[in-house]
């Protein structure tokens, strides 16, 4: 069976971190990562909770990034 996922990264490279951010997010919210890296045992309240974080992570850094690199008028 294929898998179904539409997901695709723009840049490659960007895998690895993203897996440590998943890691860091759980760890902040004082979840367990599983010691076998499979995550189909963990809940999906907890891993909605990884997801929420990550998100909220990256647009917080995009907003950053994006106040940074914005000429003043």
């Amino acid at each position: 069976m294929a898998n179904s996922n539409s997901n695709r990264l723009v840049i490659q490279q960007a895998t690895r971190a993203l897996q440590d951010m998943k890691y860091e997010v759980a760890s902040e919210l004082g979840i367990t990562p599983p010691a076998d890296g499979y995550w189909g045992f963990v809940s999906s309240f907890e891993n909605g909770s990884i997801g929420g974080s990550i998100t909220r992570k990256l647009v917080a850094f995009a907003q950053q990034h994006m106040a940074e690199n914005t000429p003043e008028e």
